[in-house]
């Protein structure tokens, strides 16, 4: 899988004349493969899909229906150290709104989740094919398939109507629930008090 990719990032970078948006259809038939050959199904790929609140990411990955996987933010492989993308204006914007995203120059590949970086892959070095000319051994395969599971096991509802949105809502107030009840269950067992019994400490 990765071989392939490779060697079509390899055959665009030799053209000369190859700008970000050329590398484009390798990555997507990269993430195709991938989907297919992990039986994932009605997974859709949309490059440069229109523009949400917080820009326009390159790639949008999603069921085609109601429910997105993430988003993927690519840059010229020209750009070998993404730190200083990760500092941009515009990628933190980004993670500020996608809970799920991939940046990637096509050579390495950053997960976020929820705004923090959780997984970082390079699959081959750079300079092989911007200096020597030719097609770079694979690197970390293993570590690339485990991130892009990640990536493709997250579930966003596109839009939030009345129902998603008081199923979302209903799950937050379960969960306060159950914490103070689990709380107030703690501080009766080892102080005798508590709201849920209906004991309050009696004055000295």
């Amino acid at each position: 899988m990765l071989k392939s990719y490779l060697k079509k990032i390899h055959e665009v970078a030799s053209r000369g004349d190859a700008r970000e948006e050329s590398y484009y259809s390798a990555l997507e038939d990269l993430l195709k493969e991938y989907a297919e050959s992990t039986n994932k199904k009605n997974i859709h790929i949309t490059t440069l899909p229109k523009k949400t609140e917080a820009g326009n990411p390159d790639f949008r990955i999603w069921d085609g229906k109601q429910h997105i996987v993430g988003y993927i933010e690519a840059k010229a492989p020209s750009i070998e150290h993404l730190d200083q993308i990760q500092t941009s204006k515009q990628l933190k914007r980004y993670l500020h709104t996608f809970p799920n995203l991939i940046l990637t120059n096509f050579f390495e590949f950053r997960l976020y989740c929820n705004g923090m970086l959780i997984e970082k892959v390079r699959i081959a070095n750079p300079f092989v094919i911007h200096e020597l000319k030719t097609v770079p051994p694979v690197e970390k395969e293993k570590e690339f398939i485990k991130l892009l599971e990640k990536f493709f096991s997250f579930s966003l509802p596109k839009v939030y109507n009345a129902k998603t949105l008081a199923i979302e809502l209903a799950k937050r107030t379960r969960f306060l629930r159950d914490e103070v009840i689990t709380q107030e269950l703690k501080e009766e067992a080892t102080q005798g008090t508590g709201f849920i019994s209906g004991s309050l400490p009696l004055p000295s």
